[in-house]
């Protein structure tokens, strides 16, 4: 893609980028008394015309999901289309396919705890290969099992690994192993993608790849460490390819006697703000306290994309990025409104960038 056409696509979204919500403002969204209040303020942003949309189907709760969802699509469709060439479209296709990473987490997670349909839906973004329609439909199946059979039958790759792991989850019972397998697949195959020698645009993805390669890592010791799992071969543990941390001290990780341990064994890395955690939450092994920490590290790090050169794949990365992060915010706040959580609450688990 030549200089003229990244100048054009990368000045619209920057435009978009100039619509996001700063600090102030979603601040200022915690303090609404209500829902109806939260949607006045937010038709005065650039959600106005999904939630008038929306309006027409639904109220409250439902109208902000349902618009927020909608707009997220808008976007990340509106920014495919500024960018012609397939390497370009390759780079955020990987970026964008994450999401439907999750929506499979989400509904395999649904149906581990039976929760209501309805429930599974409401978080569910579409913004990925598998559109809204297909995620309603997987949402809907009768357990994990029949999900899994859908997705095969539907040729979809992610059914590859879930079905590989399928008989080891019926025999333990942990969630953890299909969310891992996930992990790994896409993972792997987004690195095996980049072809040929690595130039500007390739490494930029790379990087964030490899980070996440990291943190999945670390989610894996993490839980194989707190549930005291003996593991007699790391490699099937791990992913191999991060960024900041080798198969080697990964493993000596994976025999740590504690949360605490492992924490120690990351203050020499880019990771060691773990141990800036509350110390009960290291003691007690917390491990969700640790894992939304590193889920803003990496949001903070796609982010940063902005601040690297103007005329390359890092602005629409950024922009993806920031554009989930402000969604995930309104969403929190909107729920939060709804549960009745204050505003103090409100805003320590949002993540600003």
């Amino acid at each position: 893609m030549d200089e003229m056409d990244y100048s054009y696509a990368n000045a619209r979204i920057r435009a978009m980028k100039s619509r996001l919500l700063d600090h102030h403002a979603l601040n200022e969204l915690t303090n609404k008394p209500d829902i109806d209040a939260l949607i006045a303020s937010l038709e005065e942003t650039a959600y106005k015309n999904e939630l008038q949309k929306a309006g027409v189907e639904h109220s409250g709760i439902l109208q902000v999901e349902t618009a927020l969802r909608r707009d997220l699509v808008v976007s990340f469709r509106q920014i495919l289309r500024f960018f012609r060439e397939e390497e370009e479209r390759i780079y955020l296709r990987i970026i964008l396919n994450r999401w439907d990473i999750q929506n499979i987490k989400t509904i395999l997670r649904g149906k581990k705890i039976n929760a209501h349909n309805d429930e599974i839906e409401e978080n569910l973004v579409p913004a990925g290969e598998l559109d809204y329609a297909a995620l309603i439909e997987l949402a809907q199946q009768p357990d994990i099992r029949a999900v899994i059979d859908l997705l095969a039958t539907w040729r979809i790759e992610y059914a590859r690994p879930l079905t590989w792991k399928f008989q080891e989850y019926l025999e333990k019972r942990d969630l953890a192993i299909l969310e891992f397998a996930l992990d790994r697949f896409y993972l792997e195959n987004a690195r095996s993608s980049f072809t040929g020698d690595e130039n500007y645009n390739q490494g930029i993805v790379l990087e964030l790849l490899k980070t996440e390669i990291d943190v999945a890592n670390i989610r894996m010791v993490l839980r194989v460490v707190r549930d005291r799992i003996h593991v007699e071969e790391p490699i099937e543990y791990l992913i191999d390819g991060g960024k900041y941390l080798s198969l080697d001290q990964l493993a000596r990780m994976l025999a740590a006697r504690s949360i605490e341990e492992v924490v120690k064994e990351l203050i020499q890395t880019p990771y060691a703000f773990l141990a800036e955690v509350g110390r009960e939450d290291i003691i007690q092994e917390r491990i969700s306290v640790l894992e939304r920490e590193l889920e803003l590290f990496l949001i903070k790090k796609g982010s940063g994309c902005f601040l690297k050169d103007p005329m390359s794949i890092a602005i629409p990365v950024g922009y993806i990025w920031a554009k989930q992060n402000e969604v995930t915010n309104i969403r929190i706040i909107a729920r939060s409104i709804i549960g009745d959580v204050p505003e103090t609450e409100m805003q320590r688990v949002m993540t600003y960038v």
